[in-house]
């Protein structure tokens, strides 16, 4: 699954031309490009996809889809160890018979 995820942006700097911020989501940080929006500020909430930042989101409504995400278990599918993830998984359909 690939979602839109809200991030704060903690830092910005230009990397081999290309304008990409250190960004926070719920405390797991990544590396997201900022060309579709390169007058984001440093601590402005952006929407990211696929390593992109699609647009700005205000605060409150960052917090609220960040918790309801971490609820949901959608933040560990997103930026969670993918194979780590997969033998959980495998590991939970063994045990059920068919």
């Amino acid at each position: 699954m690939c979602l839109a995820v809200p991030g704060r942006v903690l830092s910005t700097a230009e990397v081999d031309g290309t304008l990409m911020a250190e960004v926070d989501f719920g405390g797991v940080r990544k590396e997201v490009c900022l060309q579709y929006i390169p007058d984001v500020g440093i601590g402005e909430y952006v929407v990211v996809h696929v390593g992109f930042a699609i647009q700005r989101l205000d605060e409150r409504s960052a917090q609220e889809t960040l918790a309801n995400f971490a609820k949901l278990g959608i933040l560990e599918q997103e930026f969670g160890d993918g194979f780590a993830l997969a033998a959980n998984q495998r590991e939970s359909h063994e045990g059920v018979s068919e």
